[in-house]
């Protein structure tokens, strides 16, 4: 389902891109009602197109997380999805998750400075604040001829699912009154700059120190979810190719996937009336 955020309204949740990400030949396509941003940007690079594109939408009918898991999607989120061609090496391609959670984490540090002291990255590529799920990525793509890669991110501005497999938040909830357009302004330009320290560097170590200054403190405890099983242990790092290691009963263990939880739990979620001091 396709219906033209321009012929509908709701400019009070319009993205916009930043004017040095257009500069830089980044297009943008806004919907008020699709599917799943994700899903339309797989059509479009079934049609030809090569991007970068970001395609928005104020709502989905159909948005997902990780291993197909429904992300809720209510109007005042960001639910944003970018098309992107050739971004890497196929054996490198594991690596944008990380490149899109740092962009997605400086984007929130640009549009709410006072929270940035308490947003922290979840492996690979959730943002925590205060310990509580902000925004998730869900990276897809085809390797047909090369690399098309799209990276999807959702990011709670003002509703956050009250059940959930992670407790989650939202900005609003966190005193923090910054619309869907404002994130996306910020997060079309941080993604770009991003993207380039990534292609600069012609490896992952750039972006793996990056991503370490803003994961989790050496040492924490956690506990790594698989289908049928779960392993327990202290963060040590994230290695070359991206795998988290943690040090457990049985030693040192290298995880490629699987659902990160720290064994502290977060407190009672914020009042949605909290304001800044």
């Amino acid at each position: 389902m396709r219906n033209d955020l321009h012929a509908s309204g709701h400019a009070e949740d319009a993205c916009v891109l930043d004017p040095s990400a257009a500069a830089a030949g980044v297009h943008h396509t806004a919907f008020d009602t699709i599917d799943s941003t994700n899903a339309e940007a797989l059509r479009r690079a079934g049609e030809g197109e090569r991007g970068p594109l970001w395609i928005t939408a104020v709502r989905q009918t159909a948005g997902r997380g990780r291993r197909g898991r429904p992300w809720a999607s209510e109007p005042g989120n960001l639910h944003a999805s970018l098309l992107l061609a050739d971004p890497a090496p196929i054996p490198q391609a594991s690596q944008l998750s990380f490149v899109a959670g740092l962009a997605v984490h400086d984007a929130l540090c640009t549009v709410a400075p006072p929270l940035a002291a308490r947003l922290t990255l979840k492996w690979p590529n959730d943002v925590l604040c205060g310990g509580r799920k902000l925004a998730g990525i869900l990276v897809e793509g085809e390797t047909r001829g090369g690399l098309t890669a799209v990276v999807g991110v959702g990011i709670d501005c003002v509703h956050h699912p009250a059940e959930a497999l992670y407790p989650a938040t939202d900005l609003a909830a966190e005193g923090a009154s910054v619309s869907a357009g404002q994130v996306f302004a910020a997060l079309s330009r941080t993604m770009a700059r991003r993207l380039a320290e990534w292609d600069r560097s012609h490896g992952f170590e750039t972006i793996r120190r990056a991503w370490l200054a803003r994961g989790p403190a050496p040492g924490a405890a956690l506990t790594v979810r698989f289908d049928n099983t779960e392993t327990t242990g202290l963060f040590e790092t994230i290695d070359e190719h991206g795998n988290l290691v943690i040090t457990g009963a049985e030693g040192i263990h290298r995880i490629a996937a699987g659902d990160v939880f720290p064994l502290a739990r977060p407190g009672p979620a914020p009042s949605a009336n909290r304001r800044y001091p």
